[in-house]
């Protein structure tokens, strides 16, 4: 799974989750790309999965770019433990995720699989996505 090596803060603090992404928003590496639609915390596990998911489809053949990766640590405190004694330990990583950015790129395969290699990846993922091409 994907996880940073080395942080600076080992904690971070919340922040609002509002308005379209700015960076991210074009191909560039291959013709075919997934687009989010949607905001959410993508985890490391869900871009495994939907990586997986477009890799056996595609039967090793052409190329997967991922263009996120999870290293926003999210905390969590241990169950049936009372309120107080601080902020939890580091449970996993996580991608903020906006309308517009591009996900995963593809390049070369076919149009027909690649797109329907993307429609299988986007399954996996908890927000709506789209196909784009160049």
């Amino acid at each position: 799974m994907l996880q940073p090596k080395k942080v600076k803060h080992r904690k971070w603090q919340k922040r609002p989750k509002f308005g379209n992404e700015t960076r991210g928003t074009e191909l560039a590496f291959g013709a075919f790309g997934l687009k989010s639609e949607g905001t959410k915390w993508i985890t490391a596990r869900q871009i495994e999965a939907a990586r997986k998911a477009m890799t056996r489809y595609i039967e090793r053949g052409g190329k997967v770019w991922i263009r996120i990766f999870p290293d926003k640590p999210v905390t969590k405190k241990p169950p049936e433990v009372t309120l107080g004694g601080g902020k939890g330990s580091v449970d996993h990583y996580v991608f903020p995720v906006r309308p517009g950015r591009i996900l995963f790129e593809m390049d070369g395969i076919s149009e027909e699989v690649a797109k329907e290699a993307m429609r299988l990846a986007g399954h996996k993922l908890p927000i709506r996505t789209r196909f784009v091409k160049k």
